[in-house]
């Protein structure tokens, strides 16, 4: 969406620095970029960009700004500016924080009283809070403590129209009004700019051990698995490691120093091979590494917990046969991503193959694949968000409603809304 007839580029800088001023406002060829430094300018500019149809595409440090489909961007609204750590009740197990704040920023505070938001995304020194909300991404630490609409429980918002809008609170138990924190958690900044979300803590995890049990591939896993998550004690993170040559289950425990050896005690008799990683080993970095591969296609993939040892092992053996490199990496809840690489970067054909064999093996179940990362090459050529769900008509009314004028990220998400 680019600037309407008989509004000029130059009309909306000059209206958009007095809103922002001239040192945070900056034309790069069509697209303005903006920094406001507070929620009331960004009302300011959503209002005007809501009045002139201008498509508004808010970001953060831009960790994830290729997830999704393209957007051709009016305004670019960087919220770098609004980074600050606004309150942290930590009697209450509470904090309150500006979206643009860094992850890893957030963290360190919280941690000054041995408290963190429990959750693990990717890029955490560079990804900030509302980006990573937008996105809802999530790693390993969801099986114990849940994903981040479960950590949420109150946000600061501006829609479309320039309305400042607040849901739920600054207490855990809050029955004020609707959870419109879950809608946004998500929504790819398809609704609303979060300006500002408050979120529940739990105590950082002091004493932890990981250990490691190796296989020659997934059907070894998948009995002792099943056993582990049945046995009596809450591991924080389990996740799966395979690729077309080594298969691995990390199993990250926290816990009292008296009770890890009798855990440790416990894995030794479920697994045949298993011992403690080095706390130095960058297991817990596997997701985030499987996106430094080049040229490589980035999977967002769910699935039943009980489905990931035999597709996965499916996905190695059809991958090997057409010289395919692939790499999962998966979360006990069932959420994995998965790299693909084909022999030469030109050939994209078996790739695209495995990522319609896979879609079709989990439609039965309720299953998702979606393409976060692909080759520029393969843009146009492959539906990154696959088959529309069935919840689609009710997801463009819902955007029809908060976003009437559709300014907000257009086209971005599921069915191009």
């Amino acid at each position: 969406m680019s600037i309407p007839a008989g509004l000029t580029s130059e009309d909306c800088m000059s209206h958009l620095c007095e809103v922002v001023g001239h040192e945070h406002a900056r034309l790069s060829g069509k697209t303005i970029d903006l920094a406001p430094a507070d929620t009331q300018q960004i009302a300011d500019i959503l209002r005007f960009a809501n009045e002139n149809s201008l498509a508004v595409v808010p970001t953060g440090s831009g960790s994830k700004l290729g997830w999704g489909n393209p957007v051709v961007a009016a305004i670019q609204l960087s919220l770098q500016r609004i980074n600050a750590h606004r309150e942290h009740a930590w009697q209450d197990l509470t904090c309150t924080v500006d979206a643009g704040c860094t992850w890893a920023a957030m963290q360190a505070e919280l941690s000054r009283h041995g408290q963190m938001v429990a959750l693990d995304p990717l890029w955490p020194q560079r990804a900030t809070v509302g980006g990573i909300i937008a996105a809802n991404d999530s790693g390993a630490m969801r099986l114990k403590y849940g994903g981040l609409r479960d950590l949420i429980i109150g946000m600061t918002v501006v829609l479309a129209d320039g309305t400042i809008a607040k849901t739920g609170g600054k207490v855990v138990k809050n029955v004020a009004g609707y959870d419109l924190h879950k809608l946004m958690t998500g929504s790819f900044g398809t609704l609303g700019v979060i300006a500002q979300v408050n979120f529940r803590l739990h105590p950082l995890e002091v004493h932890a051990q990981t250990w490691t049990a190796i296989a020659p591939d997934p059907s070894y896993l998948d009995a002792p698995w099943r056993a582990l998550m049945n046995l009596q004690m809450t591991p924080s993170c389990v996740q799966f490691r395979a690729s077309n040559h080594e298969c691995a289950l990390d199993i990250h425990i926290a816990s009292l120093p008296e009770c890890l050896d009798e855990y440790a005690g416990r894995l030794r008799h479920i697994f045949p091979q298993i011992d403690r990683s080095d706390p130095d080993d960058q297991v817990w970095q596997a997701r985030q590494e499987l996106f430094d591969r080049k040229h490589a296609i980035l999977l967002k993939v769910t699935m039943l917990p009980s489905e990931i040892c035999p597709i996965s092992l499916e996905l190695i053996q059809q991958a090997s046969a057409q010289g395919t490199m692939i790499a999962i990496v998966a979360q006990a809840t069932g959420l994995t991503t998965i790299a693909l690489k084909s022999a030469a970067d030109s050939d994209i054909a078996p790739a695209v193959a495995l990522i319609d064999l896979l879609r079709a093996r989990l439609h039965a179940t309720g299953g998702s694949v979606v393409a976060l990362q692909i080759p520029d090459t393969l843009r146009g050529n492959l539906d990154v968000w696959g088959a529309n769900p069935s919840a689609l008509p009710l997801m463009r009314e819902i955007k029809r409603r908060f976003d009437p004028n559709r300014i907000l990220n257009p086209g971005r998400f599921v069915g191009n809304i």
